[in-house]
């Protein structure tokens, strides 16, 4: 048996252009000069739906009217559904301002039925909409409970197939599109419930209505076949949004860009790929003083596709950006992405975590650090020490490697620059006279670059017995000594 959830954003017309995110305030949406939709302090100061605007403006002086706008309900609801494909790959778009996920193959990965309405109802709320769930075996038996207002939400979720019939046939008749020409007739022989609706005699009922309210009936109760169209993710991933108002602070970003991360985590999902670097751009005033925009790039150490580790990450590093103009826009781009490769474990896991578990604290680190401040060795293939021992960012992606040695003893730290020493009885001296342990070990490179160095290190121990990695010069007549490196 089949499982759908179906998603109803009833404020959809309003939480288009104003997320549940946002400060509240007094904002009326209006259609054909009459009121759609309002907000919770809007309807407060006597705004109602279906008033015309002039009433809107004689009642409520200060409300901000917006006249619908479906293009960008349309823009929202495509969102909405990339989000949503980090649950299901089969995700469609629905009629009225909803969505149909057929969940059947998710329900064991996310634990069951209610602990996936749990997740989608997060992560639509997450968006800033508010969601209305229904669940059923058919797609659209679910789509007409979602749209029941009741205040019982397991009244909206049906699991078997004779108690979606129970629950259907208690639903008014209006919520069925097709049947709404047909209201005052249906009015008129006191037909209020689809349960009443269908004890009437099916050739009479199709005489007087039509075929396409028996074949939606049919299928809202599992008597005929449904198809949908899925939803689509695309080859890449780039994504804005309009903010309601001005930030002023880098910080306050975070809860404009979770909905464009969870967009960007659906996409992930739905391609099976991990992002490596993505760019965040803060958009500020455009027009004859524009601002350029401000970058925000984040690059991993390893890559994921978590929507919290991500959002950890980017909470960390605009919480060190001073911002130079108010933002107006956000655009988030998946800069880089790599197949999604499969979670693999240990027989005996090590207790001090596993090898993500490293490479989440090391972007971490780097997200509040800056990429400078968390460095990995990068071992070149060079004999002069100077050169073979280089660092690089830990978030950089691609990592030059090279094998030391088996036979070669190296020292724990390598001096930036060497330190003379001084001579003392034929000896070098630091501290104390060292005493030569092993060595010589010559190292003579560089000519093809200009940068020749002619050297035999030693290890050397002092009177404490701490050992240094020290090299004599053999270019000039004088014999100079330096110390290069430190033992552990």
């Amino acid at each position: 048996m089949r499982a759908w959830i179906a998603v109803h954003l009833p404020q959809l017309p309003l939480e288009a252009f104003l997320p549940r995110w946002c400060e509240p305030g007094r904002h009326v949406v209006v259609e054909r000069e009459r009121v759609l939709a309002m907000s919770a302090p809007a309807a407060a100061a006597g705004v109602r739906s279906g008033m015309r605007r002039a009433g809107v403006q004689a009642i409520c002086p200060d409300a901000q009217l917006h006249e619908r706008d479906t293009l960008r309900e349309q823009e929202a609801l495509g969102g909405i559904a990339l989000a949503l494909l980090q649950y299901t790959p089969e995700v469609a778009l629905a009629e009225e301002s909803s969505l149909l996920l057929d969940v059947t193959a998710s329900l064991r990965a996310f634990g069951g039925r209610l602990a996936l309405c749990r997740l989608v109802r997060g992560t639509v709320a997450a968006l800033g909409f508010t969601p209305q769930l229904g669940m059923g075996p058919t797609a659209q038996g679910a789509w007409l409970l979602a749209r029941h207002r009741s205040r019982m939400p397991l009244q909206r979720r049906a699991i078997r197939i004779d108690s979606m019939m129970r629950r259907l046939d208690l639903l008014p008749c209006n919520l069925l599109p097709a049947l709404r020409p047909y209201h005052e007739w249906l009015a008129g022989i006191d037909c209020r419930t689809l349960g009443e609706l269908r004890r009437l005699p099916r050739a009479g009922l199709q005489r007087r209505t039509g075929k396409e309210v028996l074949e939606a009936l049919d299928r809202a109760y599992g008597l005929a076949p449904e198809l949908c169209q899925w939803v689509q993710a695309p080859k890449a991933f780039s994504a804005g949004l309009e903010l309601p108002g001005r930030i002023e602070h880098a910080e306050a970003v975070l809860f404009a860009t979770r909905r464009l991360l969870l967009q960007m985590t659906g996409w992930l999902v739905a391609q099976q790929l991990a992002i490596s670097r993505f760019v965040l751009l803060l958009q500020h005033e455009r027009g004859r003083s524009a601002i350029a925009p401000t970058p925000v790039e984040i690059a991993l150490a390893a890559p994921a596709w978590h929507e919290e580790h991500l959002t950890r990450l980017l909470k960390e590093r605009l919480g060190r950006i001073e911002l130079t103009a108010p933002v107006i826009a956000l655009h988030l781009e998946a800069a880089q992405a790599q197949p999604m490769l499969p979670p693999t474990g240990s027989l005996f896991p090590d207790p001090g975590g596993t090898c993500a578990d490293y490479h989440r604290l090391l972007e971490l680190l780097a997200a509040r650090l800056g990429s400078q401040g968390v460095l990995v060795p990068a071992p070149r293939a060079d004999h002069r020490p100077e050169i073979c021992n280089a660092w690089i960012p830990a978030a950089t992606v691609s990592r030059p490697t090279a094998s030391f040695l088996p036979h070669a003893e190296r020292p724990f730290w390598i001096l930036d620059k060497p330190v003379a020493l001084t001579v003392r009885q034929h000896r070098p001296f630091y501290g104390s006279p060292l005493k030569m342990l092993k060595g010589p070990e010559r190292i003579e490179c560089g000519w093809w670059d200009g940068g020749l160095v002619v050297r035999d290190y030693f290890i050397a121990q002092d009177a404490a017995s701490a050992c240094y990695w020290i090299y004599r010069e053999r270019s000039g007549e004088e014999i100079c000594w330096f110390l290069h490196g430190l033992f552990a």
